[in-house]
């Protein structure tokens, strides 16, 4: 399918953020959009060093945070992390609630419900239930709750959301704030900052490259780099992330949790595969797909992609999706019985936990 209007136009310029060896048409778009991104730059600095000189305050969350977030806009893995450090938070003794905006959710949107009942507005603080779906949540947020089982609110503002997720769940004793490195309102006591292969792209802020904020030449106190892919995408000092995947799952099984449902290689072999992505890098999860041995049609979406109405054909045989994009498909939908999932996992490196230690504070009872 062509891409027509704003979405080619997005896609170009994407494109170019990325480039290795930048086109002449792409060396143009750096031109213009420069003085852009000069005052981008300008803005930034300026908000930093309101928050350290003490101009805009910063709030400090109940308990401990730790913040779990990327220089780039999209996604480099995040939300797997943050999966993964909930659950070594959980093996060390502390009992860990997460904390995210909720892209393009409810909580964002005006008359949204909040956790008093509310609408929801610059301070809406919503959490995330059983039955959340992702137009009013988002679809991470659901993601990260059916992963860890830990407590999962979502909303603007961050120490809002922060205070209201503690009040409701005091056994809470250390939150992860899921892609909150540039909130800069919210105290944190360590960060972890993931790149992916395409590290910084050609390294210029937005708009004309992918960073959310000039790149660093150094660490920041009690930060870890982590890279979601060998060898290190950037100068930055940094550790590997061991990921894999994990089950192929009938989208039914997935949602019930039945992972003795899990589906071999060969038996997917057996039909025609379409794969289907709406995730920062899509090109990522084809890769695996083929490391596994799978030869399929790939159908890479928009990261937080809508599928209603589905992306691929509607005979199609079976469909191989991601866990982000399962969310948005209902365990009841027509096409259920076509639609296999696949997990994601995250091995975190032994320096993650080793930093929490001398970086967190003493851990309270949960």
């Amino acid at each position: 399918m062509a891409l027509k209007g704003p979405v080619r136009w997005r896609a170009a310029i994407e494109t170019a953020w990325w480039a290795v060896s930048p086109t002449p048409a792409q060396r143009l778009w750096l031109l213009v959009a420069w003085p852009i991104e000069l005052l981008y730059r300008l803005i930034w600095q300026l908000r930093r060093r309101a928050y350290i000189t003490g101009i805009l305050s910063v709030r400090r969350a109940p308990v401990p945070v730790v913040v779990v977030g990327n220089l780039i806009v999209g996604g480099a893995g995040k939300t797997p992390c943050v999966i993964a450090l909930a659950a070594a938070l959980r093996a060390e003794g502390w009992s860990p609630g997460i904390i995210s905006r909720g892209y393009l959710a409810g909580a964002d949107a005006p008359g949204a419900n909040s956790a008093s009942g509310k609408h929801a507005g610059a301070v809406s603080a919503q959490a995330v239930e059983a039955n959340s779906t992702a137009v009013e949540v988002g679809d991470e947020p659901i993601l990260m709750r059916r992963r860890t089982g830990v407590p999962v609110w979502v909303g603007r503002d961050r120490a809002a959301v922060a205070a209201a997720l503690c009040h409701a769940h005091p056994e809470v004793n250390v939150l992860i704030s899921d892609d909150g490195l540039q909130h800069l309102a919210l105290h944190r006591d360590a960060q972890l900052v993931v790149f992916d292969d395409r590290g910084a792209g050609n390294s210029h802020t937005l708009p004309a490259g992918p960073l959310r904020e000039p790149m660093w030449t150094e660490l920041p106190p009690r930060t870890l780099v982590l890279y979601n892919a060998p060898p290190p995408s950037t100068p930055l000092p940094g550790h590997g992330l061991a990921r894999h995947l994990g089950h192929f799952l009938p989208l039914k099984a997935w949602w019930a949790g039945e992972f003795s449902a899990a589906l071999t290689t060969a038996q997917l072999a057996t039909s025609p595969l379409i794969a289907a992505a709406g995730i920062g890098h899509p090109a990522r999860f084809f890769d695996m797909l083929e490391q596994a041995g799978l030869k399929f049609k790939s159908i890479p979406l928009a990261d937080h992609a809508a599928l209603d109405p589905r992306p691929w054909p509607a005979d199609a045989a079976c469909v191989i999706v991601t866990e982000k994009d399962a969310v948005k498909l209902p365990a009841m939908a027509p096409d259920a019985n076509r639609i296999v999932v696949a997990t994601l996992d995250f091995d975190l490196p032994p320096a993650v936990m080793e930093a929490l230690h001398r970086w967190l504070p003493a851990r309270t009872p949960a």
